[in-house]
């Protein structure tokens, strides 16, 4: 396997959000008189929109997703950086990287600024593409534009849909167990638990020289 760029995933991967987000959609489902254990499964590497959708279909996804947004904007200060998120993708070389994410591009600024996160250069939104994950446009965008081969990108994901988008587009995909055991994230090449065996992973195959925290050995 090449790898040549690295396409992260954000909430999970990169952002620790499950708290935030699970308080968001009980109360969204208690507001709205539906199973909050049931939601909850729904909504994991998707855009809030088609959650809904799902979960909802008599009600009107866009007026559904402003009030999630407004549940949402009380969580601000509840999105820390996953473990070994800041030294890794501060090793990353410029142009070699993006976020791929179902979530919003103001929100995720703001998130990253308060979290001492880098941004790259290349950032996919879910207004970015039509379809949302599971389908692979948004990995499909990134790689396009980083000029790389979908093949020679290795995706870095923990929800079940996103690790079957990056298949999709025919990326290698990593599934990192932060919010799903490994047998729940099957559509992934293989899974580790941390970031810091991302980091080990992209070592063994010289894209990067080091990352200064916590390293683990790579044995996937």
């Amino acid at each position: 396997m090449t790898i040549t760029a690295v396409l992260f995933d954000v909430d999970g991967v990169l952002l620790d959000s499950t708290t935030a987000h699970r308080r968001v959609w009980d109360e969204w489902s208690r507001l709205r008189g539906l199973s909050a254990e049931k939601v909850w499964q729904l909504t994991f590497g998707r855009r809030p929109e088609d959650t809904v959708r799902d979960a909802a279909p008599h009600l009107n996804a866009a007026a559904e997703r402003r009030v999630l947004d407004q549940l949402l904007s009380r969580e601000e200060d509840h999105f820390p950086a996953v473990e070994g998120a800041a030294p890794l993708l501060r090793s990353l070389p410029a142009g070699k990287w993006a976020i791929v994410t179902s979530g919003d591009r103001e929100s995720v600024h703001r998130r990253f600024a308060a979290a001492d996160l880098p941004l790259p250069d290349v950032q996919v939104f879910a207004t970015d593409v039509e379809q949302g994950k599971p389908a692979p446009d948004c990995f499909l965008l990134a790689a396009s534009r980083l000029a790389v081969d979908p093949s020679q990108c290795l995706v870095v994901e923990d929800a079940p849909v996103g690790a079957r988008a990056g298949k999709a587009a025919g990326c290698t995909v990593v599934g990192l167990t932060t919010t799903h055991p490994a047998n729940a994230i099957s559509a992934a090449d293989f899974c580790v638990p941390t970031l810091q065996q991302v980091g080990a992973l992209l070592i063994a195959h010289g894209m990067i020289t080091d990352v200064s925290e916590g390293m683990m050995p790579f044995s996937g």
